[in-house]
């Protein structure tokens, strides 16, 4: 009966889409035409979740998609309205599959925040302990196979019809795509994730970083009750100075503990925005949300650590061949050459370091996108091609790169023997 019953929403939900599909048609038939990204950004929104979702995996993977598209996907928010707090309270007690009051001695109805997957909302347990509770929408896994089964059968006839497109593999990108949105539903994965990080920095003596604790006896595939925070996100410098009186200090921390997991743990957070880096109100680092997390094979390793070294001391003749080494490549690649172009990307670099009196916290995502854009443009103009995994951790040095120039602008990245992964 279930599989009927799923046969049956994943047919409504192929003739919605189908739905949509067709009037953004009609609309562009009577005139409203605007530029293609911006076109498919908007009708991804309109499609919902999975969309919304992937238009995310766009913006994030300039290793796949033309920069135009991955500058348009920036703008697709995954903010939706909230459910009705009845809702969310009725997703609890059926997951719990006991009376509420008998966990939570407290849940507040207006949710924290709400996504396409799931919203949040602040509690208390019956023993004290201040939460959130991570609260997946119902319906939401049905909708995303459904979704990515008809794009990826989308996808391996656009291959047939056009053998050239194998190359960039769209099957394979809606395979991966498939494989990262559904561990995002599996909040027992992500609470895996939490204490493996957390065995991590118990290992590595790191008392100065921390993540949040799961509460098991409340948690399911569908809930995921973790220990409140409370700070400010990485980027408010005059607040960070309340709690740990050192910004600078505070950031080399969270790189510390960051460059740490690339070799002592199984995976690296790849979502290292501010919001998901937060200074607590005692001054540690707060590591949060794990539901986006990326690991590097051995074989690759070496050659990320080769660039990594090389980006830091300058060396673009080393930059290049490892860049050669993780890619992928139907040419021979002339080292030479892509490095005098990295070269002259990183002497533009140079020049974009902000003005501390009108530079935006804001801007160091935008500043990140726009430089690992043009970074891969230049590996693809050479005809490399890259995982996006390198993608992934190429991004987050570079957020970091920017935090450096917001908290702590007179360091020295290069000289500083407090940078652990540098020295």
């Amino acid at each position: 009966m279930t599989a009927v019953t799923n046969g049956l929403k994943g047919a409504f939900r192929i003739g919605q889409t189908l739905s949509v599909l067709g009037r953004t048609g009609v609309n562009w038939a009577l005139g409203d035409r605007p530029p293609a990204p911006r076109l498919l950004r908007q009708t991804f929104e309109s499609l919902g979740a999975t969309y919304i979702k992937l238009g995310q995996f766009i913006a994030s993977s300039p290793t796949f998609f033309p920069k135009a598209y991955v500058e348009e996907f920036q703008y697709c928010l995954d903010r939706t309205p909230s459910l009705p707090f009845a809702t969310i309270r009725r997703i609890i007690a059926a997951e719990l599959d006991r009376p509420i009051d008998q966990v939570f001695a407290h849940i507040e109805p207006e949710a924290l925040a709400s996504a396409s997957i799931a919203q949040v909302h602040a509690a208390r347990l019956v023993s004290g302990e201040e939460v959130v509770i991570k609260v997946q929408k119902p319906g939401v896994e049905n909708i995303l196979l459904t979704d990515l089964n008809f794009l990826y059968v989308s996808a391996r006839i656009l291959e047939t019809l056009a053998p050239k497109l194998s190359w960039t593999s769209m099957s394979g990108i809606v395979e991966e795509i498939q494989r990262t949105m559904m561990e995002e539903c599996d909040f027992i994965k992500e609470a895996n994730n939490l204490q493996v990080f957390r065995d991590f920095l118990h290992n590595t003596h790191n008392e100065d970083a921390t993540v949040p604790r799961v509460y098991q006896h409340a948690s399911t595939r569908r809930i995921l009750t973790m220990e409140r925070f409370h700070g400010v996100p990485l980027t408010d410098l005059e607040s960070i100075r309340g709690y740990a009186r050192d910004p600078e200090r505070t950031l080399i921390t969270a790189m510390n503990t960051w460059f740490a997991s690339l070799t002592q743990c199984e995976f690296f957070h790849a979502d290292v925005h501010a919001g998901n880096l937060m200074v607590l109100t005692d001054g540690r680092v707060g590591f949060i949300d794990f539901g986006i997390v990326g690991r590097i094979r051995p074989d690759t390793w070496q050659a990320v650590s080769d660039f990594i070294s090389a980006v830091m001391v300058g060396n673009f003749e080393g930059v290049a061949d490892a860049m050669i080494r993780i890619g992928v490549t139907r040419q021979t690649v002339v080292a030479a050459d892509l490095a005098d172009d990295l070269r002259r990307l990183y002497q533009q670099m140079d020049r974009m370091v902000p003005d501390m009196d009108s530079y935006q916290p804001d801007q160091a995502e935008d500043d990140v996108n726009s430089i690992l854009m043009d970074m891969v443009k230049i590996g693809e103009g050479h005809g490399l091609h890259f995982p996006r995994e390198f993608a992934l951790l190429l991004k987050q040095f570079l957020y970091f790169d920017r935090y450096v120039h917001i908290l702590a602008p007179e360091m020295d990245v290069f000289m500083d023997d407090r940078l652990t992964l540098l020295h």
